[in-house]
């Protein structure tokens, strides 16, 4: 019988389903500690970001070979050491295709959030002031969106976006998209001269240079809004604060964090500062398509169709 270890949760029905199949299914958060001495009776382990899949987790595992999938419920693999799990003959997979609308959605939601001054109207009137003059925004209409990383997420941003009449730039590794009529694609230093919001969609690996640090922000237009609802790490925080300080940027959304939860109390209480606890996927939708893709890899997993080990990170 397979056996499915579950460490972080799952959407309820999903949940339901999985049992229905006759899977010996575990749902249980274990610490590092107990989760090494438990994971060596599992074939497949279901995380989210809480659980860390770190090489002597992998080693445990490995003592007795039962564990053969491990599936991340989301996009972001910064937990699992996935070259590692692969060294090991471990299949790693995560779920890209749940959250586009989420996330997307997040970020437009941050996007009028800094133009209007919600974030603060919302603080500050419920302390008695009535800042009427003091908040007078900018429309989001006509203004140029850059979207760094153009994936599935960042194609979605830009038709939501481009749907409220803002003009949409991107820039991705991969270079230009093919039949591609709708958005114009330019090099990262010109989209971030020109653009006045910058949303950011790309990847992280640890110990990598932030994307978007001290010298990238200096290229920016002054007034500058920047949005990351992608990976913690990708903003240098630091010179993000320090960039705010200065008025260089009008302002920041930030959905996640180099540490999370965050200890950065300065960045999360800057005035002009838009932040939520990495909910990027946190929907009812979202939830329910990802414990659907779950249940779809293990079944494929269980059926051995082949099972690739395809991860796809935007």
């Amino acid at each position: 019988m397979l056996k499915i270890l579950i460490t972080d949760g799952m959407e309820k029905t999903s949940l339901e389903e999985l049992k229905k199949m006759n899977f010996h299914v575990v749902e249980q958060h274990y610490n590092k500690e107990d989760l090494m001495k438990e994971i060596k009776k599992f074939h497949v382990l279901v995380v989210r970001s809480a659980t860390k899949v770190t090489r002597d987790i992998i080693d445990e595992a490995t003592k007795t070979n039962n564990l053969k999938l491990i599936v991340r419920g989301g996009v972001g693999l910064d937990n699992i050491d996935v070259e590692y799990a692969r060294l090991k003959g471990i299949t790693v997979r995560n779920t890209p295709n749940a959250s586009n609308t989420s996330v997307a959605e997040l970020v437009i939601g941050h996007i009028l959030n800094m133009a209007r001054f919600l974030h603060n109207s919302n603080i500050t009137m419920r302390q008695g002031e009535w800042n009427k003059k003091k908040y007078q925004g900018v429309e989001i209409e006509g203004k140029t969106l850059g979207i760094i990383g153009f994936g599935r997420i960042g194609r979605e941003v830009a038709k939501k976006a481009n749907a409220l009449g803002m003009k949409i730039k991107f820039y991705d590794v991969v270079g230009p998209i093919m039949n591609n009529q709708e958005y114009r694609y330019c090099d990262l230093d010109k989209l971030l001269s020109t653009s006045d919001f910058i949303s950011l969609h790309v990847p992280y690996n640890k110990g990598e240079r932030a994307l978007i640090g001290k010298e990238e922000i200096q290229k920016m237009k002054d007034g500058t809004y920047l949005i990351n609802c992608a990976r913690g790490g990708v903003v240098d925080e630091e010179a993000l604060i320090a960039a705010l300080d200065s008025g260089k940027l009008a302002g920041a959304a930030m959905d996640v964090f180099m540490e999370e939860p965050t200890p950065n109390n300065i960045l999360c209480n800057h005035d002009k500062v838009s932040v939520t606890p990495h909910i990027g996927a946190s929907t009812k939708e979202a939830q329910r398509k990802i414990g659907e893709e779950i249940n779809n890899i293990i079944l494929e997993f269980w059926k051995g169709r082949g099972l690739n080990d395809r991860i796809e990170t935007v």
